[in-house]
């Protein structure tokens, strides 16, 4: 680490993705997560890949700060989360940005893109934006 401080918290593990996804709650969300696993293993080529107790990645990446601090983090991100799917990494580059666009409906926050319904999203777009986010570099500031 170089600065002092601890390492992220989430980290990859060794848990099954499968077992997972099959413990997923409700069942509606559990057939989201199963489709969107699948579509991000196709679109991105990489297998996934549980982060923490909750985080599915695929692909990593290193980052540098100026402070010192680095690390690895997931390239793409996907978590089946009560309220609302949470996807990470699929909306860092300008060209992801504009496919935000076409996506349907959807929320942003810091990092993370959301969707209340599989349904109401393109799955095609999905899989580009997802391609993209698989294709970043390392990243320093």
């Amino acid at each position: 680490m170089g600065d002092g401080r601890a390492p992220n918290k989430t980290q990859p593990t060794d848990r099954p993705v499968d077992d997972f996804v099959a413990a997923v709650e409700p069942a509606r969300r559990r057939e989201e997560a199963e489709r969107i696993v699948a579509l991000l293993t196709d679109a991105t080529g990489e297998q996934p890949v549980m982060w923490g107790p909750s985080i599915i990645g695929w692909g990593t990446y290193t980052y540098h700060y100026a402070s010192g601090r680095s690390g690895e983090w997931m390239k793409v991100g996907f978590s089946p989360r009560k309220a609302q799917l949470t996807f990470y990494g699929l909306q860092d580059s300008e060209e992801q940005a504009e496919l935000l666009e076409s996506l349907g409906t959807h929320t942003t926050g810091v990092g993370c893109l959301y969707v209340k319904r599989l349904k109401q999203v393109s799955e095609e777009t999905l899989a580009e934006l997802a391609r993209l986010g698989i294709a970043r570099g390392d990243y320093t500031a």
